[in-house]
């Protein structure tokens, strides 16, 4: 029978779960692998074990908060420090910005820390202290919560029977289904969040969405994935592929016989078998990071106890970094000259002082790289000796004097440690 117009054709049954009798084994086999070889983590181990389900909700945030765009190796510290310092919403929302980012220095991406205690703040003043208990009040009523963490939230402290999608599970069921589109474009997106929909547990939704992304970290990785090892590899079509592909390329026909179709890897980049199972995922093309300059001077004065001391100023409280302390610094242009850039250093410090600088004072101590997410940024350090005491006019950014520990304790960026 003809669809109705407008309906988006069927997928190509290569590319989707449809069989009811597959869809429970690889539940069951997942799920067993899961209960014999997970990691032992602080926040699984809290999610399992507290009874009251906002305090579970609470801790199972953090813990996702804090792993999106940083590894499980260096959050398990912060984790921990953190749930000690809040143990519970309410306390998160009496602390301050500054206790937040002094916690989260080092962890990057600082806005995550930020949204996390607003959040905190708007559930204890304007929901009575009462986590939202589904996935789609989550992600409505709480800032910095997305699809995938309000999945996230919902399956593991509800029992929501929700799917998440995250890269490691991008990864696992695009190679689970030969999905060879751009796993970054929205349409492969809603159609890796359906599949992940259809398969998820119905006893077991957190476990099930843990054990997929455990998966994906821990055996479908990214370069040299130990298929040998996997839980699932039966109902993998791409390693299937790999071991029963035909030696000669026929390009999409033996993909899945659908000519065109939207999921399968695009003519002009077939299958390639020497990669075997690590032709997918595809992602679009990278946006090469931006490139930028800023000159950055260490001022530093003997303190009353002799100790060296020195000067730190707040930045400004939205855009990168937010609300961080960094030594004063100055984006200067690519191109520009050393002595001109240092001319403009000592004019930026000059007006922001009060007092003259003079360019030549300027030492010159050497380059620091620091590569963000989407910017390639090169400080250039310089360091002033001083007699005496120099005060910033308050209007223009909160500063003050510190020692090197007191440097240490502060929030300062991962960048400035290494300046």
């Amino acid at each position: 029978a003809a669809l109705p117009a407008g309906t988006p054709a069927p997928l190509p049954a290569p590319h989707v779960f449809s069989d009811p009798s597959e869809i429970g084994a690889l539940r069951r086999n997942l799920l067993a692998w899961y209960d014999r070889c997970k990691r032992d983590l602080p926040w699984r181990t809290l999610a399992a074990t507290e009874p009251d389900a906002d305090r579970r909700a609470y801790a199972v945030w953090v813990s996702e908060i804090m792993l999106q765009q940083t590894q499980v190796a260096t959050v398990i510290d912060y984790y921990n420090r953190w749930m000690q310092k809040w143990p519970t919403l309410q306390a998160l929302a009496q602390a301050s910005l500054e206790e937040v980012n002094e916690l989260w220095a080092g962890l990057g991406y600082y806005s995550r820390g930020k949204r996390l205690q607003e959040a905190a703040k708007k559930v204890v003043s304007e929901l009575a202290g009462r986590m939202p208990r589904t996935a789609e009040d989550l992600q409505k009523l709480l800032p910095g919560v997305g699809r995938y963490t309000a999945g996230a939230i919902a399956s593991i402290s509800y029992g929501q029977v929700t799917g998440v999608v995250d890269g490691n599970v991008i990864r696992v069921l695009c190679r689970l289904r030969c999905i060879g589109a751009d796993s970054s474009s929205p349409a492969v997106i809603d159609q890796l969040w359906d599949m992940a929909n259809a398969l998820v547990d119905r006893s077991r939704p957190g476990d099930f969405n843990q054990a997929l992304m455990e998966l994906g970290a821990t055996v479908c990785v990214p370069k040299a994935p130990l298929c040998g090892e996997c839980p699932v590899k039966q109902h993998c079509r791409a390693r299937r592929r790999k071991l029963f592909g035909k030696p000669t390329p026929v390009p999409d026909v033996e993909d899945c016989g659908v000519g065109g179709c939207p999921l399968c890897p695009p003519a002009t980049e077939p299958w390639d078998s020497s990669l075997g199972v690590t032709n997918f995922p595809r992602k679009g093309a990278k946006k090469q990071p931006r490139v930028a300059r800023t000159a950055t001077c260490v001022l530093e004065r003997r303190g009353c106890h002799g100790a060296p001391e020195y000067l730190i100023v707040q930045r400004p409280s939205s855009g990168l970094l937010a609300g961080l302390w960094e030594f004063p610094s100055l984006p200067v242009d690519q191109g520009l000259q050393e002595e001109k850039q240092r001319e403009a250093l000592a004019d930026h410090l000059q007006a922001w002082t009060g007092w003259p600088v003079v360019a030549g004072g300027l030492r010159f101590v050497g380059e620091v790289v620091h590569i963000f997410s989407h910017i390639h940024q090169t400080y250039v350090v310089y360091s002033l000796p001083l007699d005496g005491d120099v005060t910033l006019d308050p209007a223009l950014s909160p500063s003050r004097w510190v020692t090197e520990e007191e440097f240490h304790a502060s929030a300062v960026s991962t960048a400035m440690k290494k300046v």
